[in-house]
């Protein structure tokens, strides 16, 4: 049975999402419903994409019984207010990052989706790519060894982008890019929690930050560099060193390669004649079949939800 979808903006990564996921047949998927808060751009965007209800505003959505699902693609400060509303409506919700923008909204979203067995998920796309799986599968075989270091560096030139300098727009280096240089050394030393934390950074002219770095020490010689910046390019790629050996993982956040010592893993994405706004957006497809999946298997959010942890920087 497929599952329906909901999209909540009208927004580029709205479009990149609608356009990777419609890349999988309808039997597994389909895009029922938009809303936007101008009703034309809801209208728009659905003639666009050839979705068959389009709204203004998102309670619609949030009512309309055909929707399984709500893909929450708006901007970071209403990404809590949409997501509750969703959930109070019995709506699963995959959430773009940050999922919210601090500790205790997240909480609250987390409590609300577990009370009401729904399938809650923060859109860390990331982690769907095949090269995240073979990767995973690497360490845990001892392809490397004993993993000891992890290093990360993500950044992009950002500063013209006002939404990302804002404070009232949940804006900085750390909630935008930040998040997927955490969640990329979590992954590599999942289950531990880390012993020290050294961290600094710099902040733009409206307070908010444009750089931020850390060195996150864990337990038996293990330890995590990583930095972003919304100022410069960074090299973008993630590292992985063990005892035996290292892997890199180019565009670490949208992966198409894995570096190994043995060889060096390619892999094709969904093909799609619609123009992305984004690198490597067909991936986005990935994150929403993971959602299916787990929604199939019955990993609601009393068993399974993607959530980052906190790091005040």
């Amino acid at each position: 049975m497929a599952l329906k979808w909901g999209i909540v903006s009208a927004g580029r990564i709205c479009h990149d999402f609608v356009t990777a996921v419609q890349t999988y047949p309808e039997t597994d998927h389909r895009i029922v419903a938009i809303g936007a808060r101008a009703l034309t751009s809801a209208q728009k965007f659905a003639k666009d994409h050839q979705i068959p209800k389009a709204y203004e505003g998102y309670e619609g959505i949030a009512r309309d019984p055909e929707v399984d699902i709500v893909y929450v693609g708006n901007l970071n400060p209403q990404h809590f207010e949409v997501s509750k509303l969703m959930l109070e409506h019995g709506k699963h919700v995959l959430c773009e990052k940050p999922l919210t923008l601090n500790e205790k909204q997240t909480r609250k979203l987390v409590e609300l989706a577990r009370h009401k067995k729904l399938f809650l998920m923060e859109a860390v796309w990331s982690r769907c790519f095949p090269a995240y799986k073979e990767m995973k599968r690497l360490i845990e075989s001892g392809a490397i060894g004993e993993v000891l270091f992890a290093s990360v560096h993500f950044g992009h030139a950002l500063q013209h982008v006002e939404r990302l300098k804002a404070v009232e727009m949940g804006g900085g280096a750390i909630l935008d890019l930040g998040v997927y240089m955490l969640q990329f050394q979590q992954y590599v030393f999942r289950g531990l929690r880390p012993i020290k934390i050294a961290v600094n950074g710099h902040l733009n002219d409206q307070k908010t930050d444009e750089s931020a770095g850390a060195i996150i020490t864990y337990p038996d010689g293990k330890m995590a560099v990583v930095s972003t910046s919304a100022r410069v390019s960074l090299p973008n790629e993630g590292t992985v060193v063990g005892t035996k050996g290292t892997i890199r993982m180019p565009d670490f956040w949208c992966p198409t390669q894995l570096i190994t010592p043995e060889k060096t893993y390619h892999y094709e994405l969904p093909k799609t004649p619609v123009a992305f706004f984004h690198k490597n957006s067909a991936g986005l497809a990935y994150q929403a079949e993971e959602a299916r999946q787990c929604i199939k298997a019955g990993w609601m959010s009393n068993e399974f939800f993607l959530v980052l942890r906190w790091v005040a920087f």
